[in-house]
């Protein structure tokens, strides 16, 4: 029996030193080749990973091609460039990063020993107005998500004029409109996670996209696109969703434009270019597009309905159970538009801007968002802002899915005043926290509440991955939304669950939109 214990221990200590270490996992054998990263950290990372073909010459304004393969061994220890963008943005963001057209990368960030773990899977789309953002910003570096069992792919897609060009010409050549390459980028990255992800020990079929700002709208955008059905089993939207009517000529509280409002745009912006063709078009320098999307008079470039990517508009999508159906997380901070700069309004100048923007709903807008004196009115245009842009959407959204979907949605509220901003929190403090990133890119020095709160949230965001419910682990409990309990998790400032804050405000503007959505007559 001693000789049997004992060989029995040597062979175990002989497969524990064979035994590759955490984050041991460093090549891979992906479409188009192998390729090898690093070990960080006890983390597996590979950076700039070739998901698709370089969108350059006759494939700009194209939809997103197979990537060439390689030989040998593809070295993936380095940032790609970032699409392009405008390079003062970049510099901020991500200090030694290029902008190129050719940007369609993904990085990885791995737990995992081995392939074929069947790890959860989060794939993080970056935000920045759909006309800036990269996934190399030490912001949003993927280590701590991947330190609590997470694999986690950071996807580029093209932005500004490369990603949401719509002309008619475009729509021509593609049969089935133009405008949504950078959606189409997206949906390509995705793709290659379901044939790839595996081979890095995550498992294709539990992967939960996450966005924050644009990449929120984008992931909500792709949660009702027909083109990405089986793609993803969960949603994580910070701060972005798509459920105002489209616009066909220019009105107040929505960036979404029909594909004709665009064509139109487009077709404007490459004439004043002097572009007589799409061959003009693709024969400019990378450099003039992106210098001209700044230029005064140019379109707002934003992912337009296609009726291919963007099938409809989504409000009525959702009623009509025509949408990807699946757990949500969404949510807000608690000042969105103060991170834009809060401009200071008079009452009269603020009258005459909600009267010419919302028509016959000004008159409840106004008697529901104060403005007797000058500070009250700086700060009813900033809800204003913030509910339009943000807060409604995010709020509609989870009425809709909890109402016409299968699956539950869970809402929370990150409120964490600073001396910077006693309101509250403003656009993009929350992910830090996320992330775990904290003190990063010029930020304070996190406390030790900080950290306890990015714990937190963390912890929230990894089981929502893992299961597709934030509970669990010793974690307060977080109840899911309801449209009769429209119940938020709150972060910050008197945390824990609470009722929805402006609701009464986000009411009104049911009613204006609805106007909207049905023509405005």
């Amino acid at each position: 029996m001693k000789n049997i214990l004992g060989s029995a221990c040597l062979a175990w200590v002989l497969l524990t030193l064979g035994a590759p270490a955490l984050g041991q996992l460093r090549e891979a054998t992906v479409t188009g080749g192998k390729v090898a990263g690093s070990v960080e950290g006890g983390v597996g990372i590979f950076r700039g990973i070739p998901f698709a073909a370089p969108p350059v010459g006759g494939l700009r304004w194209q939809a997103p091609q197979p990537p060439k393969d390689w030989s040998g061994v593809r070295q993936t220890i380095a940032f790609a460039p970032a699409c392009m963008q405008n390079p003062a943005s970049l510099a901020s963001q991500a200090p030694g990063i290029v902008a190129s057209e050719d940007c369609l990368y993904l990085d990885i960030w791995t737990p995992a020993k081995a392939s074929g773990e069947k790890r959860p899977v989060i794939a993080w789309i970056y935000g920045g107005g759909f006309n800036g953002g990269m996934t190399s910003a030490p912001l949003y570096d993927g280590a701590r998500f991947a330190s609590k069992g997470v694999v986690f792919v950071s996807i580029a897609y093209r932005v500004g004029p490369f990603g949401y060009l719509a002309t008619p010409e475009l729509s021509r050549e593609s049969g089935h409109g133009s405008g949504n390459y950078g959606l189409l980028d997206q949906l390509a990255g995705l793709q290659w996670i379901q044939k790839n992800i595996a081979r890095f020990g995550g498992d294709p079929s539990k992967v939960t996209i996450l966005g924050h700002s644009a990449g929120g709208y984008a992931v909500s955008m792709l949660a009702g696109s027909p083109r990405a059905k089986g793609l993803f089993r969960a949603v994580i939207s910070e701060s972005g969703a798509n459920f105002t009517p489209p616009q066909d000529s220019p009105w107040a509280g929505t960036n979404l434009q029909t594909l004709r409002m665009a064509e139109a745009a487009g077709k404007a912006w490459l004439d004043s270019l002097g572009v007589k063709s799409l061959a003009d078009a693709r024969a400019l320098p990378a450099e003039q597009l992106e210098v001209a999307q700044r230029a005064p008079g140019a379109p707002h470039f934003w992912p337009p309905v296609d009726r291919y990517v963007i099938s409809a508009d989504q409000f009525p999508l959702w009623r009509q159970g025509r949408f990807n159906d699946t757990p949500i997380l969404v949510g807000d901070v608690s000042d969105e538009a103060a991170a834009f700069g809060a401009r200071k309004t008079d009452p009269a100048t603020f009258e005459r801007e909600v009267r010419d923007g919302y028509g016959k709903h000004a008159e409840a807008i106004l008697s529901t968002y104060p403005h007797a004196t000058e500070e009250q009115t700086t700060r009813s245009a900033t809800l204003l802002r913030s509910d339009t842009g943000f807060n409604w959407g995010q709020y509609t959204w989870a009425r809709l899915a909890s109402t016409h979907g299968k699956h539950r949605a869970y809402v929370y509220w990150f409120d964490r005043p600073s001396a910077n901003n006693p309101n509250g929190s403003g656009h993009g403090q929350e992910v830090g926290y996320v992330f775990g990133n904290l003190g990063v890119g010029g930020r304070p020095a996190p406390s030790a509440e900080d950290r306890a709160l990015s714990e937190q949230m963390q912890g929230y965001w990894v089981n929502f991955a893992s299961r597709g419910d934030p509970n669990g682990g010793g974690l307060p409990a977080w109840p899911a939304f309801t449209e009769g309990q429209p119940l938020v998790m709150r972060f910050g400032v008197n945390p824990g669950p609470a009722p929805m804050p402006g609701q009464e405000r986000l009411k009104v503007l049911d009613a204006y939109y609805d106007w909207r959505r049905a023509g405005s007559p």
